[in-house]
């Protein structure tokens, strides 16, 4: 399948559309849903909105990576795509705080499926010489899916409603797998469904082989956990009447410096573009740690982003680097499972530093600074493995 020169073929342009449908319908109701929780009568658990989501997340991607080398790329991409259409109706409904709580438990389990069967299968369609740079533009459909869908979901929610924004989402998650029906499995050898796909080893959870880019993501994402969970009430303590706003500031400035990034990696190294990465993730935390205007809470967003451009796709590109060929998603579940206990634990713990007192804003974010600078450290005294 890796055959071609080029990586923009119909099936590429139609995978990066998707992701940009799907990563726009679950952030639509990211800034939201503190205020909401806050409705419910759940103020004291907002730490937990995004830790929740990424527990299930965390748990499937051994099961969507097992899936994606057995049963196929798409079918896992299905099952992602559906929990996310099913909980957004089910938001409404179940407007309780424990019924909440169980909804983004289960929501949880779509990013588990979605990115992993979306990145195995993309690293089936291009040349290996050129997947740092596909890698590059997907991650820029990503994020134009996270920087639109803040700022729609946010616009929905204060002209209609907030029942109104979740059925949005769905709508959105709806139309992000309808646009790959036709789309050929790139999976060669496959199995049928069946009880033993459950069944879970440690080597299905685990892939030693990526274990460098794994806690690179780890230390990094961390950040993203603490931003999305207290960016909401920043921008409430800054008078910023859109909360998604941050968001795509961050996102935007994201996009170019992807393609770039993404490029610069296949030609200069991995390990080069996160030296820079990490660092530039350090400055933009301090910078919105100390933030006491919105002209430096957005400058800081603007240095995120750019740190994101460098980071995400470089360590993708790397983690695809090292895995083996026939346990791509078993690489790339190992590879998530650290995102997902990287921005699960900045969430919680962000939260609970932070425990809706305005004065400890800066001690949670300079956690993330620290921690970005532990990335580097770890680059820096870790031995280079590379194929």
């Amino acid at each position: 399948m890796q055959n071609k020169e080029s990586i923009y073929t119909l099936q590429f342009f139609l995978l990066c559309l998707s992701s940009v449908l799907f990563m726009g319908s679950f952030n639509m109701i990211i800034p939201e849903l503190p205020n909401y929780l806050t409705s419910l009568g759940g103020a004291e658990y907002k730490g937990l909105i995004i830790s929740l989501f990424t527990v299930t997340a965390g748990l499937s991607r051994p099961f969507s990576g097992k899936m994606a080398d057995t049963v196929g790329r798409m079918p896992v991409m299905v099952v992602g795509v559906l929990v996310c259409i099913v909980i957004g109706v089910l938001y409404p409904v179940l407007n309780s705080i424990l019924g909440f709580f169980l909804l983004r438990l289960i929501h949880g389990f779509s990013t588990g499926f979605k990115p992993t069967g979306t990145t195995a299968y993309l690293a089936d369609i291009v040349p290996d010489k050129k997947r740092g740079e596909a890698l590059g533009i997907l991650g820029v459909s990503g994020s134009l899916g996270m920087a639109s869908g803040p700022v729609l979901g946010s616009y929905i929610a204060a002209e209609y409603g907030t029942d109104i924004m979740f059925y949005s989402s769905s709508v959105v998650a709806l139309l992000s797998i309808l646009i790959l029906a036709g789309m050929k499995e790139t999976l060669e050898i496959k199995e049928k469904f069946s009880a033993k796909t459950f069944k879970i080893n440690f080597s299905d959870v685990y892939d030693p082989t990526v274990l460098g880019p794994s806690v690179v993501m780890l230390l990094t994402t961390f950040s993203f956990g603490s931003i999305l969970t207290l960016v909401p009430d920043k921008s409430d303590f800054l008078e910023v009447s859109n909360r998604g706003l941050f968001f795509s500031f961050m996102l935007v400035s994201s996009i170019g410096i992807r393609l770039i990034a993404g490029r610069a990696s296949d030609i200069y190294g991995r390990r080069n573009l996160l030296y820079f990465g990490t660092l530039i993730l350090a400055t933009g935390m301090a910078i919105v740690a100390f933030s006491e205007t919105t002209f430096w809470f957005f400058t800081g967003a603007i240095v995120l982003g750019i740190s994101v451009g460098v980071n995400s796709p470089t360590v993708f590109a790397w983690t695809v680097d090292l895995a083996d060929p026939k346990h791509r998603g078993r690489a790339m579940a190992t590879m998530y499972i650290a995102l997902e206990i990287g921005v699960g634990l900045g969430a919680f713990i962000s939260g609970f530093i932070y425990n809706n007192n305005q004065g400890y804003f800066i001690y949670a974010f300079l956690l993330c600074s620290l921690l970005a600078v532990a990335a580097f450290i770890q680059l820096l005294v870790t031995k280079p493995k590379h194929k």
